[in-house]
């Protein structure tokens, strides 16, 4: 099995029904570089119950540059991320992204448009993982993200791959033309965002790898 047919095979379960266009909870907004970093050593659900509790609090609000701009200039978000997990450490580095962003971008659409992979693993506590989820969920970039659910994922297949960049590689390596078929007026950037999320929506599930293995 290829990576295109693997998406192929992931689209017929609908798995993403009833779920955003983007499938991340507040796509091609701030709250995502939020929560790429609240989401690290947690689950998601944790994830929610922070960004909840920020915006109860006036912290994260409905305009991007607001709650860019806000967040740079509180002293501290411990309390509020507090279900996250290490919470001391995140209230840090976000807080310290967020005043990045305005040194370097300005604004949120600035960097939405002139952020690069390399900048963002400059930043302290951001991986690949987390810039790959910023570039595309936040950015709109043709990038996908691929995390523990994707290397179990072809592990089941017998795929065995050694670094990050191998996995998202084979992820990645799908012809135009076939994706075309497949979608035929969606974004590329979208289509990756799906792939993933229908990949983590699976493993959440716990479906049956017998199920991709047959074909429709």
């Amino acid at each position: 099995m290829n990576s295109i047919e693997l998406l192929a095979r992931l689209k017929d379960l609908h798995l993403l029904d009833g779920l955003g266009d983007w499938w991340w909870d507040g796509a091609l907004g701030f709250e995502v570089v939020i929560g790429a970093i609240l989401t690290q050593n947690t689950k998601w659900e944790k994830v929610k119950l922070s960004l909840t509790n920020l915006k109860n609090a006036g912290v994260l609000l409905a305009d991007d540059n607001a709650s860019l701009h806000h967040l740079a200039k509180v002293d501290s978000i411990e309390h509020y991320i507090a279900p996250s997990g290490l919470y001391r450490q995140k209230s840090a580095r976000i807080i310290a992204l967020a005043q990045a962003i305005i040194e370097d971008f300005g604004d949120f659409a600035s960097f939405q448009q002139g952020v690069s992979r390399e900048w963002l693993l400059a930043r302290k506590g951001i991986g690949f993982e987390s810039a790959d989820s910023i570039l595309n969920y936040a950015c709109g970039r043709e990038i996908m993200v691929v995390d523990s659910y994707s290397v179990r994922l072809l592990a089941a297949f017998g795929w065995e791959m050694e670094s990050y960049e191998d996995v998202q590689r084979w992820f990645m390596a799908m012809p135009s033309r076939e994706l075309e078929n497949l979608y035929p007026t969606m974004p590329l950037a979208q289509i990756y965002a799906r792939y993933h999320g229908k990949i983590v929506e699976f493993s959440k599930q716990k479906l049956p790898i017998q199920v991709l293995m047959e074909k429709p």
